[in-house]
């Protein structure tokens, strides 16, 4: 996962100014206890900070990778 689409599936899941207050604050013990700007400066790579994050907010695992959008017919 590129680092864009980390952020393209924080701003769609979380909105976009509570996504990027939520990477600046939200705390993630399985992360070592860092926020997820923490773990991507310190390299952890951007899937591993995502599934860390979905997890620890109870997204439903159908969102993890994006919502469904529909096609038009």
């Amino acid at each position: 996962m590129w680092l864009s689409e980390f952020w393209t599936l924080m701003r769609d899941e979380f909105g976009d100014g509570p996504a990027q207050a939520m990477a600046r604050s939200h705390v993630l013990g399985a992360l070592d206890n860092r926020t997820a700007e923490e773990a991507l400066e310190a390299g952890i790579p951007p899937r591993q900070v995502w599934a860390a994050l979905v997890k620890d907010m109870d997204v439903p695992e159908d969102r993890w990778w994006g919502r469904d959008t529909p096609t038009r017919e």
